[in-house]
């Protein structure tokens, strides 16, 4: 009887050890997580962040909390979400400018590797966008107007280091265009602007400017993409109006800071791999102009990799001074 008992007492310790980090990793989340939104209230970043995060609380059981921390191109965010604790209570919506930034700036005060992609979720196409009063009807017919015009034009943009802020100076310098950029705190503004006829162009997504457009308000002559799209079809795709260089989407991926336990990234990736094939959540990205995109962590990783070289060579041959 004194040999069973301790028998039984050792095989219940061994379960009871074993099971701890188990059941550990079935308790997350168990408190409120922070959903960290790297650019101002209003654009796609603010609102594509706030439908997952209601849609990770409902799936989670879990207060997700969305914290606007915007500012220089989105690096003050993400520089926000590096510095908190590696134990997924922290997440980051993260847009080009992380693929961006670090070609871009001389000094950040984080490194790409502080932050760990664990999934894409979505993607917004651009259109290439002008106010009713500038005579082109085509981005061809722009060229040609803006090099009969030298310094008569101007290109509203997001702010430096945002993608359509490279975006427009990449298309000046190929085209060898003399055309004034515009810088604003976010590409809503320089839309706003665009509206008010105090900008000439904008390069933003289709989400925003095509009820603009189909009001009469603007002017479309390209999406940036290889085909045309549902929300802009009679809108030539860059592809069609011979520029197929000049194709620039809005992507977004998830991230939590670097050291966060692969548990956790896969738990992460699952909850969003999840709500990204629900009929419901489907049809809000389509409402706003968004494609739902999935992956692995792994594929989201080498997914960055990938725009971090394409981005390299958009600043380089843009001929873009690094900050």
């Amino acid at each position: 009887m004194r040999n069973l008992f301790a028998a039984t007492a050792c095989l219940a310790a061994s379960l009871f050890t074993t099971g701890v980090p188990q059941a550990h990793a079935q308790a997350y989340p168990n408190k409120p997580i922070r959903f960290i939104l790297p650019f101002p209230p209003g654009g796609g970043t603010d609102i594509l962040g706030r439908i997952f995060a209601q849609q990770l609380s409902e799936q989670v059981g879990q207060p997700v909390v969305p914290e606007n921390r915007g500012g220089a191109g989105g690096n003050v965010g993400m520089e926000y979400a590096t510095r908190q604790a590696p134990d997924g209570y922290s997440i980051v919506i993260c847009s080009p400018s992380l693929a961006i930034s670090p070609n871009l700036y001389k000094k950040l005060s984080y490194k790409q590797e502080d932050l760990t992609p664990f999934g894409r979720v979505a993607s917004i196409p651009n259109a290439f966008v002008v106010h009713p009063v500038v005579p082109a009807r085509s981005v061809k017919e722009l060229v040609a107007l803006a090099k009969k015009n030298p310094d008569k034009l101007n290109f509203g943009t997001g702010g430096g280091g945002t993608s359509n802020d490279l975006a427009a100076r990449y298309f000046i310098g190929e085209n060898k265009l003399n055309i004034l950029v515009v810088p604003h705190k976010g590409v809503n503004q320089a839309t706003i602007a665009l509206l008010g006829g105090q900008v000439d162009m904008v390069v933003v997504g289709v989400a925003t400017s095509a009820p603009h457009v189909n009001a009469g308000k603007l002017r479309a002559l390209a999406t940036l993409t290889a085909k045309r799209t549902e929300a802009m079809p009679n809108v030539p795709s860059i592809v069609e109006a011979g520029f197929p260089w000049f194709q620039v989407d809005t992507w977004y991926v998830m991230a939590v800071p670097a050291g966060t336990p692969p548990a956790i990234i896969s738990r992460l990736n699952t909850e969003f791999n999840k709500m990204l094939k629900m009929p419901a959540m489907l049809k809000k990205l389509d409402d706003r102009g968004a494609i739902a995109v999935t992956s692995t962590p792994e594929e989201a990783v080498q997914f960055v990799k990938k725009e971090t070289a394409t981005w390299a060579k958009v600043i380089k041959d843009a001929n873009v001074d690094r900050l």
